[in-house]
């Protein structure tokens, strides 16, 4: 039993470490770290606050559905990613700023990798992706949040 509680206690600071590492690496292959996928709740939130800052929503997908979202088209197609650099251009680097898409699961998703990797290039220190896993219907609307 002396053993056990040392082991124990080892495993458990191990998994906490890890948890918290994961927070700051890039996700398998993504241009986003696990800190910077948003969870939908979490914005809705923040959009029903009326005393929360509100972030500048990007949609860079087909259509803009969440209140208060701008949209600058498909992000997958060279002339909406350019109208996307060109209204970033006009924020400080400092602004908060979340992306979504929604069409369809993340791994499928033509948009937001382009659209993500600009604002990576493009030096932003706070800007997010939505997480809609399933796809804007499924994870937003379907919820009964804010359009």
């Amino acid at each position: 039993m002396k053993r056990l509680i040392p082991d124990l206690f080892f495993l458990i600071a191990f998994i906490s470490f890890l948890s918290l590492a994961s927070c700051n690496t890039p996700t398998a292959g993504e241009p986003w770290k696990v800190a910077q996928l948003l969870e939908p709740a979490a914005l809705a939130a923040t959009i029903n606050d009326s005393a929360a800052t509100k972030p500048v929503i990007i949609c860079i997908g087909p259509g803009a559905a969440i209140k208060g979202s701008i949209e600058t088209g498909p992000a997958g197609e060279t002339e909406h990613l350019a109208q996307l650099k060109t209204y970033l251009h006009t924020l400080p680097k400092d602004t908060p700023v979340v992306l979504y898409c929604g069409c369809c699961p993340f791994a499928n998703c033509p948009n937001i990798r382009p659209a993500f990797n600009l604002l990576n290039e493009e030096q932003f220190t706070q800007h997010k992706l939505l997480n809609l896993e399933h796809n804007l219907r499924t994870d937003w609307i379907d919820k009964g949040y804010p359009r």
